[in-house]
């Protein structure tokens, strides 16, 4: 039994009798057809869940499947309460729009940095895109305390990639929007569907999934990326609007990773501008509300956000500002804070990894 089943507030076969009754209003007692009796802690649970399902527009197609859902619903209840009520955590967790949905489902839809059909992982390739100017010459003890792109301009609003498996396309993205900002001193939002429907002739695989450094390869081989706007999202694979696309808003050169496994390098790169990043998006990573995250994870890397910044919390806990791409009610307002210079040489969620940033 996995962690998340352990919150279970009442037996299934409790649950699906309740729910069952209820579909029918009534019961067999004696003979008779009387009122179903109501468990008021199950009631609750039950009034909660659909209350959710309101607040979400969220419709099942079957008794069976909103049965499943509840049960769901009602184990991550249980989990995010549970974490909630542990003194000294550095973050919270909410019931949020994916609630009815177990980590693994969650990860299949809303992550995809890597993947491909088949479920396989795809390994970036190469090492001389590596950035050893950032070991070789950089100084840390010159950086400044804390960098916030986002006061600088340079970060679009948080944008929601929905049921697609297209973070590696607003990874991507969000990173050269920063670039084209701080060189050019204009802040434009560029298309993620673009990447999504025609970046597909290499290991990208639109809402299959994909990785930021291919991306970039992608924008450079185009001689450009068009305007959101002109190219807007649709969270779907579609044909490529090859008109659409003929129209560059940004242009790159080339991109760089950052040296692997080295938070050092990292904040020397976020300094310098917006990076894309892959992190474990685990159950705390999906439930997530507030605070710096320093949850479990591990470094199996499955999606893509972009650093944005960096800072020190009042009670001295370093942390990195993260840009995500599931809308603005998920996290701090889209964003997410993990905590820094753990002690782990690839970060906490494996965060240092896999990071990379285009060049002008």
């Amino acid at each position: 039994m996995t962690r998340q089943h352990q919150g279970r507030l009442l037996p299934i076969i409790l649950l699906l009798t309740f729910l069952l009754s209820v579909s029918c209003g009534v019961t067999l007692v004696a003979s008779r057809l009387v009122p179903a009796p109501i468990p008021e802690e199950l009631e609750d649970m039950v009034n909660m869940h659909s209350r959710w399902m309101a607040s979400h527009a969220r419709v099942y197609e079957s008794l069976e499947e909103k049965q499943k859902r509840f049960q769901i619903f009602n184990d991550n209840v249980a989990f995010v309460n549970s974490h909630n009520q542990i003194e000294g955590r550095k973050f919270n967790l909410s019931v949020n729009r994916f609630a009815d949905m177990t980590n693994e489902e969650f990860r299949a839809k809303y992550t995809g940095f890597g993947k491909k059909p088949g479920g396989l992982v795809v390994a970036p390739g190469g090492g001389d895109e590596v950035d050893q100017e950032l070991l070789l010459h950089g100084n840390l003890s010159a950086a400044p305390e804390s960098v916030d792109w986002r006061k600088k301009g340079a970060v679009t609003d948080v944008k929601d990639q929905g049921g697609c498996g297209s973070c590696w396309a607003f990874s991507a993205v969000a990173a050269v929007e920063g670039l084209i900002k701080i060189k050019t001193g204009k802040l434009v939002s560029l298309s993620e569907q673009e990447l999504v429907d025609c970046d597909i002739n290499g290991e990208d695989q639109g809402c299959l999934g994909g990785l930021m450094e291919n991306a970039f390869e992608f924008i450079v081989k185009n001689k450009g990326l068009a305007a959101e706007a002109a190219y807007p999202y649709e969270g779907e694979d579609s044909t490529c609007n090859l008109k659409a696309a003929s129209h560059a808003a940004a242009t790159i050169s080339s991109y760089k990773k950052v040296p692997a496994n080295n938070e050092n390098a990292l904040q020397l790169a976020v300094v310098k501008q917006p990076v894309s990043v892959a992190v474990d998006a685990t159950i705390e990573f999906q439930f997530y509300s507030s605070g710096i995250f320093s949850g479990e994870c591990d470094t199996y890397l499955n999606h893509a956000v972009t650093a944005v910044g960096y800072d020190t919390d009042p009670d001295g806990t370093k942390y990195w500002i993260m840009k995500n791409s599931w809308g603005k009610s998920w996290g701090e307002n889209g964003y997410i804070k993990i905590e820094r210079g753990v002690s782990a040489s690839e970060g906490l969620c494996g965060l240092a990894m896999e990071a990379s940033y285009p060049v002008a």
